[in-house]
């Protein structure tokens, strides 16, 4: 069955609509990650269905038509319910989540300009006009709002590895990966046999597993190690076999690969059970990148090790670390205390020598 079909089974709309049937098939023949084409076409299908629901032809849309579906995205009640953590948009979604949902239906509204179909994207992006007042910064559709990722605190940390210290093997050492290495969820649950390297503590993160395509090599902890050990002779009672690393112990799934989802509710558990909700599958990787910040490591260094093209993804790891901030501070607050010094050494001098000064 072809990624079309599947999508169109999955929304049925994206069926009905021949352009962004076509535009979908592109990207996927363009080798995007099948969780990116999974994303483009939910995103675009919700946009699609209240273009039905209003009776407003998606090809022909303006603007106007636009707006209203930001608003029906900035009104939209969470389906998690009473599971939403934090709220920063006013609404039931994220600013971020809402940002996604328009990526797709900017990028379809290219493609058609492309194909020559329409003459103007209503869907606007932000954009640097040289020239224009305060910056020259045109503000976007929907205002961005940038956050700092969270990470937990010393406290928090240790009652997590309280937690998971009772957890099975395979699960300690996914949780010791995923800081050692700083590896996103795809990226650990992606690991083969043959990425591991025990002699030099090392693993290979292979490019198609990861968000840019970017392969790279990672070391890992002696600690780590120990457990990577210990983890491997228990794989061996389970499988013998070549291939992926983490395998399901269940008996409906004995032996097959560990999925994304499986490992997600894994560290749920041990978030719900260390009362630290927030803590997810990617807040190892936060707290690794920002240890790594706060040990005073180069910017291009951490770049290397996450896996980013952009050196302004890794800023947000300089930034919340506080490095470049304590830095200034601590070089500012030199010459203030050099100056209140020296101001103060004029206490123990004869009135009259102070005042000559």
């Amino acid at each position: 069955m072809s990624t079309e079909t599947m999508l169109q089974q999955k929304w049925p709309v994206l069926g009905r609509h021949e352009r962004a049937a076509e535009w979908l098939q592109v990207w996927t023949d363009l080798g995007r990650a099948p969780r990116t084409i999974d994303a483009y076409a939910r995103g675009l299908a919700e946009y699609l269905t209240m273009c039905d629901r209003t009776g407003v032809d998606p090809l022909t849309a303006n603007r106007a038509h636009i707006a209203v579906y930001v608003r029906e995205l900035t009104a939209r009640p969470s389906h998690r319910g009473v599971n939403v953590i934090s709220i920063d948009s006013g609404s039931g979604l994220a600013n971020a989540t809402i940002q996604q949902r328009l990526v797709p239906v900017r990028l379809f509204y290219d493609y058609l300009m492309e194909e020559g179909l329409r003459e103007s994207n209503p869907v606007s992006r932000g954009r640097y006009t040289p020239g224009r007042r305060r910056g020259g910064h045109e503000r976007g559709l929907v205002p961005r709002m940038t956050k700092l990722p969270w990470i937990p605190t010393e406290q928090q940390w240790l009652t997590i590895l309280d937690v998971a210290a009772a957890e099975p093997i395979r699960n300690r050492v996914m949780l010791a990966l995923a800081y050692d290495a700083a590896l996103r969820r795809e990226e650990l649950c992606s690991l083969r046999t043959d990425d591991l390297d025990p002699a030099h503590r090392t693993l290979r993160v292979r490019a198609e597993t990861t968000k840019n395509r970017l392969e790279r090599v990672v070391p890992y902890s002696a600690p780590t190690g120990v457990l990577l050990s210990g983890y491997l002779a228990h794989r061996a009672t389970i499988s013998r076999a070549r291939g992926l690393l983490f395998l399901s112990e269940s008996r409906r799934n004995h032996a097959q690969p560990l999925t994304l989802w499986t490992w997600s509710k894994v560290i749920r558990r041990i978030a719900l059970a260390a009362e630290t909700p927030r803590f997810s599958t990617h807040t190892t990787r936060h707290l690794c990148l920002t240890d790594l910040a706060r040990m005073g490591w180069e910017l291009h260094a951490i770049a290397t090790f996450a896996g980013h093209r952009n050196t302004e993804s890794t800023l947000t790891y300089i930034h919340l670390s506080g490095r470049d901030l304590a830095a200034k501070l601590n070089r500012g607050m030199e010459q203030i205390h050099g100056w209140r010094v020296k101001m103060l050494a004029r206490l123990g001098e004869p009135a009259g020598e102070a005042a000559s000064r």
